[in-house]
């Protein structure tokens, strides 16, 4: 029988023990689920990254920071799944060890780089985002901010002025990917589709387009050329679907109806571009009239 104040919740396991609301023996059983060291939750919860983020700076670390991609969810914008590691950001002088399942990054935060949100502490938004272009690889880090930018907690604008007076530790690698990413993207894929094409020498594709015909709405592409009526698109798995592939037909013959060329990617000419980049360049040698 579950006491009715750790139903569904998260606790700290020590402290119900020594409130008399479990033995130790009854914390083992197949009632509760340990999260983390002394931080277990009813196995009635869904525990999801925020709750996990939530779990680690209100229970096992009190006082730290929810940052990076942990605090991306915290804002709405799936970076990280349940079984992903929580991301932190601890006072220098903290002495906390090695936590399974949590990555503690340990840094003087500004006041103003800090808010709280559900009851935690995490990293502003715009702090939130100089972080995540710390992320590496590089393009990891451009894939990141274009989700985080295009959902809408924090301005690409804002981002950029905050980069360019960053100093000390990757603030060259932070520079780089704000100035790569655009915020546009619908899909990962779709970002390092646009990076493959700004490293390839090819002419710089506009992207997310809305091809119009006489004032018309036809269409909005992923990457385009519009002076060569040229519109590239990633296929993506789900375009498989039966209601996905009819749709993604009917915009097809929209767009050639008023003679646009489409080219389709998928994720097999990211890891081998040579045939896809070759048809482009073919493709653009042609210029054709908006």
């Amino acid at each position: 029988m579950r006491p009715p104040e750790l139903t569904g919740r998260v606790f700290r396991g020590s402290a119900v023990v020594r409130a008399g609301l479990l033995t130790p023996a009854q914390l083992r059983s197949s009632a509760w689920r340990r999260l983390f060291p002394d931080v277990y939750a009813c196995t009635t919860a869904t525990v999801d990254h925020c709750v996990r983020a939530h779990a680690v700076a209100r229970l096992l670390l009190p006082g730290a920071v929810v940052s990076g991609r942990s605090a991306a969810v915290l804002w709405g914008v799936g970076l990280a799944d349940s079984a992903d590691e929580v991301t932190c950001t601890v006072p220098p002088a903290c002495r906390s060890g090695a936590v399974p399942g949590v990555v503690l990054t340990r840094r003087a935060l500004a006041p103003t780089d800090v808010t709280v949100r559900d009851g935690t502490q995490v990293t502003t938004p715009l702090r939130t985002g100089l972080d995540l272009a710390r992320t590496r690889p590089l393009d990891d880090a451009v894939v990141d901010l274009d989700r985080f930018v295009r959902s809408g907690p924090a301005d690409l604008p804002g981002i950029r002025t905050a980069a360019a007076v960053l100093t000390g530790r990757d603030c060259r690698h932070v520079r780089q990917a704000v100035a790569l990413a655009d915020g546009l993207a619908e899909s990962p894929q779709e970002t390092r589709l646009r990076l493959l094409l700004l490293r390839s020498g090819l002419p710089t594709p506009v992207a997310q387009f809305v091809v119009r015909d006489g004032g018309r709405f036809v269409a909005r592409v992923d990457l385009a050329w519009p002076g060569h009526r040229l519109a590239l698109e990633y296929d993506g798995a789900w375009h498989g679907d039966p209601t996905q592939f009819r749709a993604d037909r009917q915009r097809l013959n929209r767009l050639t109806s008023v003679d646009w060329r489409v080219v389709f990617a998928t994720a097999v000419d990211l890891h081998r571009p040579d045939a896809l980049l070759g048809r482009l360049q073919t493709l653009l040698a042609a210029p054709r009239s908006a």
